[in-house]
């Protein structure tokens, strides 16, 4: 591969090129090097440059046979360890070059008496810089020294904010520096976190989604900014403008046009990924495609089954095939249920009511590509370094360095404004957030599903990684640990981030005590049903939510959405509320009952998605009503004045004929009724006697309502 030139005179002013470097070191044998002071060890230093200063730092090494060989940093340009050669140390004077760059850009200066320090001239071309370059410990070993007393500021943050267990891996350069588990990883039994503890890392998922996508494209089978349906031409959208448009790239980075949308999918386990990618054409956007950035989890779904058209296999083997095997992760795996047949993993927990409660754990096989991913932190120190290191993990380059650094780069602002100086407002990548911390570049992407929370986030340019696996919903100590040894590593200003948190934890779950007693203000006192219980009763149906079931049970009323059963109480009028059930994700959930003109309830409101307007589930048919065995004895003729009506069954469809005229389809309705296809205004309702026998049919139009006798045969 050509080595681009190091420094480009812009004006005068030198800048290094972007482009990445093999790892590779000029060795160059130094006369009498045994006799002449040592250079060896790490060295940080800058470059004067005109208005600015360009740091660097650089690595020199003696090897046994006496030849000095090294490598230089430059992180303001993103260059890692290019090779350094014609080293040569006489007496205090030292020189160097930087390899295989236009221009011969050279160091030459002069050690200071104690060899702690050296400065001169940079020269490349015709121009020359001062430099100043220390001796360093190095930023591995001040880490290393840095979270010495680290394990007091995690066992804080456990406390504090009561969280059982969390795990810690921290990476530095090309070094995990710290993998621990502190607390534990089965509460009850105290079994202690280890850094080889399984824990779902929730949507920290994503960016291997958006990996596997991008070693494709690496293969040339994936373009980012085609169209999607070059790959899945049946692609729909409720927006139809907008599903001709998205691409590959849109689908990442959380700019379809779509809000969440989640309890579409929440907790469904018999879908098929191909089925909930179809529903997608039935699902309200917000927003125009790109126009704003909105959190997408079902976009991601169809990234995810767009590696499986692309590689024929599952989003499960595509990841493993593409990412998994080539970094080493053997144990991370796809589900919770291959979790717990490992022999260490973690129990999820969450806090109710001030109290920590186990609770199960949720599938989500069907959801993967957005969030299905358990690993422990030993393994995922080996999904940071190859993104800390270019796409490289070893000597093996597992994906381009392009590639790597286009996911890195911000595709679409969130539009978040500024909530503390430290932290910019977080932008989107592809499958990572994008921020400044304290003046840092950082990316990173958190998770949480039911029992568990995880932050992965890095600082690129310094070449520092962090992964924080904890085993409880929804809490923010992964990110805060993060914030504490970021600030000791690069030796900022130490800010109490666990003790805060802490504090606002308290504010915060009284103002939420307060919230619930208060909920019952909103309900109007001595309204009831319109209709029995067993009228509300009956299937439910969204095209691209699926089916929800009510039932009577135990004198009220219960949903079933997704295989969740959530008791209902009558809140108000036709609305009725979710109670606490086995599985709370619907505890104060309303669903509003609506009645037709015929007074049947005939459909159901629930606020399924917060950003529209509450989502209407049609009330389904009886079943009998299709099934032909039950219609059959509805088949006859029927004399209506001196007219002759004939009903025919063909399969599972009823149809109406007279002499003369065309034979109309009835479709099944509410109440028993039957519509007449070609004539909606007109309906069908047979009559029958006490033993089920079929004595007459009314007919129903907006003149009246017409009875016709069945005849005998």
């Amino acid at each position: 591969m050509r080595r681009p030139a190091l420094l480009k005179v812009v004006a005068f002013l030198a800048v290094l090129s972007f482009a990445s470097h093999p790892l590779a070191a000029g060795v160059v044998r130094a006369a009498a090097a045994a006799e002449e002071p040592s250079i060896a060890g790490h060295w940080a230093g800058e470059i004067e440059l005109p208005g600015t200063k360009l740091e660097f730092d650089i690595d020199f090494t003696l090897g046994p046979d006496g030849a000095w060989s090294g490598d230089i940093s430059i992180p303001l340009q993103n260059a890692k360890d290019l090779p350094l050669v014609n080293i040569a140390v006489k007496g205090q004077d030292v020189s160097f070059e930087i390899s295989g760059v236009p221009g011969a850009p050279a160091f030459k200066g002069t050690l200071s008496d104690d060899g702690l320090k050296m400065s001169g001239q940079f020269v490349q071309g015709e121009q020359a810089f001062p430099f100043v370059m220390s001796r360093s410990a190095g930023l591995k070993a001040r880490a290393k020294q840095a979270l010495a007393g680290f394990d007091e500021i995690v066992a804080k943050g456990l406390e504090g904010l009561k969280v059982p267990g969390i795990a810690l891996a921290i990476v530095v350069e090309d070094e995990v520096v710290l993998a621990k588990g502190y607390g534990f990883k089965d509460l009850e039994n105290k079994v202690p976190m280890t850094a080889d503890t399984l824990l779902a890392i929730g949507s920290s998922s994503k960016a291997f989604t958006v990996f596997a996508l991008g070693t494709l494209v690496d293969e040339g089978k994936l373009d980012w900014d085609k169209p999607l349906r070059t790959y899945i031409p049946w692609f729909k959208l409720y927006d139809s403008f907008a599903a001709e448009r998205l691409t590959p790239r849109d689908t990442v980075t959380h700019r379809s046009g779509l809000p969440r949308h989640d309890l579409s999918w929440y907790n469904n386990t018999t879908i098929s990924r191909e089925d909930l990618v179809r529903r997608l054409a039935y699902l309200k956007p917000t927003a125009d495609l790109r126009a704003v950035w909105q959190y997408n989890n079902l976009m991601y779904l169809t990234a995810g089954y767009l590696v499986e058209i692309l590689t024929g296999k599952t989003w499960e083997d595509g990841v493993r095939a593409q990412v998994l095997e080539p970094l080493g992760m053997r144990r991370t795996n796809f589900s919770v249920e291959d979790s717990q047949k490992d022999a260490d993993f973690a129990l999820p927990y969450r806090e109710h009511e001030g109290k920590i409660e186990k609770v199960p754990f949720r599938g989500l096989t069907n959801m993967g590509p957005a969030g299905s991913i358990n690993s422990s932190v030993n393994e995922m120190s080996r999904w940071v370094l190859v993104h800390l290191n270019g796409g490289k993990l070893g000597d093996e380059q597992i994906i381009n360095p392009q590639t790597i650094q286009d996911m890195h780069l911000v595709h679409m602002p969130t539009g978040g404004t500024p909530e503390i100086p430290e932290v910019t407002p977080a932008n989107y990548g592809m499958g990572w957030f994008v921020d400044s911390y304290r003046g840092h570049g950082r990316i990173h992407h958190g998770g949480n599903i039911d029992g568990f929370s995880a932050m992965v986030g890095m600082l690129p340019r310094e070449r520092v990684g962090f992964v924080a696996l904890a085993n409880k919903n929804a809490t923010g100590l992964p990110e805060l640990l993060i914030r504490h040894a970021t600030d000791l590593i690069l030796g900022l200003e130490v800010k109490d981030w666990v003790g805060e948190a802490a504090k606002s934890k308290v504010k915060g779950d009284e103002a939420a005590k307060e919230a619930e007693k208060k909920k019952a203000a909103r309900r109007l006192p001595g309204t009831k049903p319109s209709h029995k219980l067993e009228d509300f009763a009956g299937d439910y149906f969204h095209p691209g939510y699926g089916d929800l079931k009510v039932t009577v049970e135990k004198g009220g009323l219960a949903f079933i959405y997704n295989d969740i059963t959530t008791p209902l109480e009558h809140w108000h009028y036709d609305v009725f509320s979710g109670l606490r059930g086995g599985d709370p994700v619907f505890e104060n959930f309303q669903l509003n009952f609506i009645t037709d003109a015929n007074g049947n309830i005939a459909r159901l409101e629930a606020p399924m998605e917060a950003t529209l307007e509450p989502i209407v589930f049609e009330k389904k048919p009886d079943a009998r009503l299709s099934d032909p065995a039950y219609l059959q004895r509805f088949v006859g003729e029927y004399l209506l004045i001196e007219q002759v009506i004939t009903i025919s069954l063909k399969g599972n469809v009823l149809f109406a004929s007279v002499p003369g005229a065309s034979e109309m389809e009835l479709v099944p309705g509410l109440g028993d009724e039957f519509t007449l296809k070609q004539v909606k205004v007109a309906s069908i309702r047979f009559k029958m006697d006490d033993k089920g026998n079929v004595t007459a049919m009314e007919l129903s139009q907006p003149g009246g309502v017409f009875e016709a006798k069945r005849q005998e045969k």
